[in-house]
């Protein structure tokens, strides 16, 4: 009973798992559907056109030398359709013009020109048997009698049109798709090479020295032009990306900075709210109640600032001092030692200030600090031989930051870095809900100019132009 039971599960596999003879069958039955799925319904890639974005400028170009060669093979697959001695016939002219229309057409409908190369060149193989005299009505010339092949000429302008078109869809296709175009291709040659009594052809190894020289060449082309753009894209996305991390890095930088200001406002409201009790008589309890908590919420405040301050600097901590990451951001009143430094390095540095100077909220005047240090940074690097100017002009509504070079006297040497000073500037005018105009001036140098709102306005204009001086 056991024996049987298994012999009956065996059978049942065996009946459920499909032998290697209906799985051919199957395969077959399938080989019309995969083949019109993928040597016809299946799209060729998509080449953009004239006016479009990414058009290939050598287009035109191709498609007028295409049709000139097509034209000189017309001519001679002309001379090739016909015999040796015969006039031109109608049919020969036209199936000259069919085969190179089809190359033509490459260039629009790879796929379709393809398979219209390949029905023409049967097409033009049976009109050649048709035309050609049997071995025993072969034809005699000066008394001699001649074979078929002697009558026609030999038709390598026919193998080079299928070539073409052939290359034309490898240019556009998988390389799988090429490789089966190629198979399908050989079969007019396979079929001259048998024919018997032999026809005029250009030699089976002949043919497929040119069919595959064109599928491997277009195959090629193809897989470089897709690691071109491959390669354009991945750029972009670095560029992107590389914009992106510098803007945060730029903001992590401005927050590095503004911790200290804000650490000081907060360390201030925490003492005041601690004296304040001792300035009133007789205080209530619910005014030292509402004090203590504002102090303990200033000193929570100030805690979290100092936990954040640690994540921001906990990437460039080793390669700067504690001496500087601790030291007073600098403001308006450190700009003459600012611009003496600059001085020393050669660059003629004017500094003036226009307006009655006021008090301004320490993140305006460190701002406008790092605006002035970083346009000057880039005459510099950018201008060499200008002057500059420095103008800080004091409005009602906040402050103005102007600084002009002159035109410089030299190229500027190459400067390596990434050139995101602007960034910078734009993030710092942007927080303070100002504005920033950069560009050229008449004279050939450059101008930056920065209007910061002493306010706490935070709508954000921002204006720019080129980026270097």
């Amino acid at each position: 009973m056991p024996s049987l039971r298994a012999s009956g599960a065996e059978g049942a596999v065996g009946a459920a798992t499909p032998s290697r003879a209906e799985r051919l069958r199957a395969a077959v039955r399938r080989a019309p559907r995969a083949l019109y799925e993928e040597m016809w319904a299946a799209p060729a890639d998509r080449v953009p056109r004239m006016g479009e974005p990414d058009a290939p400028a050598w287009r035109p170009v191709f498609l007028v030398a295409l049709v000139i060669v097509a034209v000189g093979f017309t001519a001679v697959r002309t001379v090739e359709l016909t015999p040796h001695g015969a006039e031109v016939s109608g049919l020969a002219v036209l199936m000259a013009v069919a085969q190179s229309a089809a190359l033509v057409a490459g260039m629009i409908r790879p796929v379709g020109a393809w398979w219209a190369a390949t029905a023409l060149a049967v097409v033009a193989i049976l009109v050649t048997v048709a035309a050609a005299p049997q071995d025993h009505a072969s034809p005699w010339v000066n008394g001699l009698p001649m074979s078929p092949a002697v009558l026609y000429p030999n038709p390598f302008g026919g193998v080079a049109l299928q070539g073409g078109a052939l290359f034309l869809l490898a240019l556009r296709v998988r390389r799988r798709r090429a490789v089966a175009a190629l198979v399908l291709s050989m079969a007019p040659a396979l079929f001259l090479a048998l024919r018997i009594p032999p026809l005029p052809h250009s030699g089976l190894a002949v043919t497929v020295l040119v069919l595959a020289t064109a599928t491997v060449l277009g195959s090629a082309l193809r897989s470089l032009r897709l690691a071109r753009k491959d390669l354009v894209v991945q750029a972009e996305l670095t560029t992107e990306e590389r914009a992106r991390r510098t803007l945060l890095e730029e903001r992590n930088r401005i927050a590095r900075e503004l911790h200290d200001v804000v650490a000081h406002h907060m360390s201030v409201i925490s003492i005041q709210a601690q004296v304040a009790p001792h300035l009133v008589e007789n205080p209530t309890d619910a005014l030292r109640e509402n004090l203590t908590g504002i102090r303990e919420n200033a000193l929570e405040a100030l805690a979290e600032l100092r936990r954040v301050l640690g994540v921001l600097r906990s990437e460039d901590a080793p390669a700067r001092g504690d001496d500087t990451r601790h030291a007073p951001q600098p403001g308006l009143d450190g700009l003459d030692g600012l611009v003496a430094t600059v001085r020393s390095t050669g660059l003629a540095v004017a500094l003036r200030t226009t307006g009655a100077p006021r008090p301004l909220p320490p993140g305006v005047e460190l701002s406008a600090y790092r605006i002035v240090q970083e346009s000057l940074s880039n005459v510099m690097r950018h201008a060499p031989g200008a002057s500059a100017e420095v103008v800080i002009g004091h409005r009602p509504a906040g402050l103005t930051v102007r600084v002009v070079n002159s035109a410089p006297d030299r190229p500027a040497a190459p400067s390596p870095g990434l050139r995101h000073g602007l960034l910078g500037m734009r993030e710092r005018a942007a927080m303070l809900g100002g504005e920033l105009a950069t560009g050229p001036t008449p004279e050939g140098g450059w101008e930056v100019t920065a209007i910061l709102p002493a306010g706490t306005e935070t709508t954000v204009t921002t204006k720019t132009t080129e980026e270097v001086p």
